[in-house]
């Protein structure tokens, strides 16, 4: 008998936590979404002041910002026909707080990178001699 070389995660194993950050990450997969959140870092901007670098139609930028909305990294604020959209860092916090949990990994990694390069810098004193 085979076992799958993948795991699942029922439903019941799922807190909204969980789901949250699936919605997040998948949100931060894209690149256009990812520039568009750095856009956004300095200042509010109206949708067509986020879509004048891509080279994409403004239809395509929409549908990224709404897939931002709904991870709720976006804020929308509306007045008649005109959307000025703001960053909302609250799921990058959480995201963040998530990734933080396996930094002692890249920690120890750093630490021996740190270790090699001091080696690399003193010259052996036994070759000295």
């Amino acid at each position: 008998m085979s076992r799958p070389t993948h795991l699942t995660v029922t439903d019941a194993e799922t807190s909204s936590e969980d789901i949250d950050l699936n919605i997040v990450f998948s949100a931060l997969a894209d690149p256009f979404r990812r520039r568009i959140l750095e856009r956004l870092q300095e200042e509010p901007l109206r949708v067509s002041e986020l879509a004048e670098p891509f080279d994409i139609s403004l239809q395509a930028v929409s549908r990224h910002i709404q897939v931002l909305v709904r991870a709720g990294l976006i804020e929308q604020q509306r007045s008649g026909r005109i959307a000025r959209c703001s960053l909302s860092a609250g799921p990058l916090f959480a995201a963040t707080v998530w990734l933080n949990r396996y930094s002692r990994h890249w920690q120890q990694q750093f630490e021996t990178l740190a270790a090699w390069l001091d080696h690399l810098e003193r010259p052996d004193e036994s070759q000295e001699l």
